[in-house]
């Protein structure tokens, strides 16, 4: 079985690869990285890397048919909802002519793959307190440029798949986390924080957006088990959340975290951390995610957050320069 797993290089593409590798090692995975290594915090290990640009359509192509997949994992984009802000063009072309391009390769070769494509919870926007925990038919009202272009995203995919007779599986991924998370997202950010300063690489003083947040948090090796489940069981046309059903605060989570650690801190709220537009709540809805693959996650928060911090610490230690 050949598997395309586009954006394999990075936090969860290489969380994806490892889980094959280990669970599943009959797939062939292929995996598309951006061309020149990319920006990812680790090479895909286990896969065979195809360099492509997949908002460029002839390279899209190309990929497509050197591997003539029997499955494709479409996760590669753009994923931050602050970056979106700075750059809405660069992220709607990104997330939105990728789909495309990738979609339109395969249809033109008449392959007929399943494809599971990665959406977002921010899809749904602001949810009112009623409406939680938040299921698949809740309404979208995307509130940044990076919603918008999965909104897009999804629409597409079920208009281009289907159209070339593709059974294609949405997923709404809801905040997952886990060692190599990269420092744009608040829990990393505490980590690698918390890391420097123990080794001394900056003072005791931890920055921090909006703590009063409340998040669905999962580690991302359930969140890319879940992924693999879905491509295999998935119902076509049907979009899935995929996340825990609890809500966490990300003060919680600091707090947690702080505990991890022998130093002391201060907190301090930096304003260019806070977001223009922020969701002060979002807890998923799993039920349809388990009645289709009988998922459940298998790794609690506390070990995740160890696992994050732990893997700060000894990236900060690998790159600290050498002691006189």
């Amino acid at each position: 079985m050949r598997l395309l797993v586009t954006g394999s290089g990075g936090f969860v593409g290489g969380h994806l690869v490892d889980l094959l590798r280990a669970e599943h090692p009959e797939v062939e995975v292929h995996g598309v990285v951006l061309p020149q290594g990319g920006v990812s915090w680790r090479a895909p290990s286990g896969a065979r890397v195809i360099e492509a640009d997949l908002t460029d359509p002839a390279a899209a192509a190309t990929a497509v048919e050197e591997v003539r997949p029997d499955r494709i994992i479409h996760l590669a984009g753009q994923a931050s909802v602050h970056l979106s802000w700075l750059d809405p063009a660069g992220t709607m072309r990104t997330n939105v002519l990728g789909i495309v391009h990738l979609l339109d390769a395969v249809r033109s070769r008449g392959l007929r793959p399943p494809v599971l494509v990665v959406g977002s919870a921010e899809e749904y926007g602001p949810v009112g307190p009623e409406e939680m925990p938040i299921r698949e038919e809740t309404p979208l009202r995307p509130a940044s440029p990076y919603a918008v272009s999965k909104v897009a995203q999804g629409a597409l995919a079920l208009l281009y798949g289907p159209a070339g007779g593709m059974r294609v599986v949405l997923t709404r991924p809801f905040h997952h986390t886990g060692p190599g998370r990269g420092e744009a997202f608040a829990e990393s950010s505490f980590s690698r924080q918390i890391a420097e300063i123990e080794a001394g690489l900056r003072p005791p003083v931890l920055k921090v957006g909006n703590l009063e947040a409340v998040r669905d948090f999962t580690d991302v090796r359930d969140v890319v088990r879940a992924y693999w489940m879905l491509l295999e069981k998935g119902e076509g046309g049907v979009a899935y959340n995929v996340c825990s059903g609890r809500g966490r605060r990300i003060r919680d989570l600091l707090e947690v975290l702080l505990a991890a650690s022998s130093v002391r801190v201060e907190v301090r709220v930096d304003p260019e951390r806070l977001r223009p537009s922020d969701v002060p709540a979002q807890v998923g809805d799993p039920s349809r995610l388990r009645a289709a693959t009988g998922w459940e996650p298998r790794i609690p928060l506390e070990r995740t957050l160890q696992d994050l911090l732990d893997d700060w610490r000894a990236r900060i230690a690998a790159t600290a320069p050498p002691s006189p």
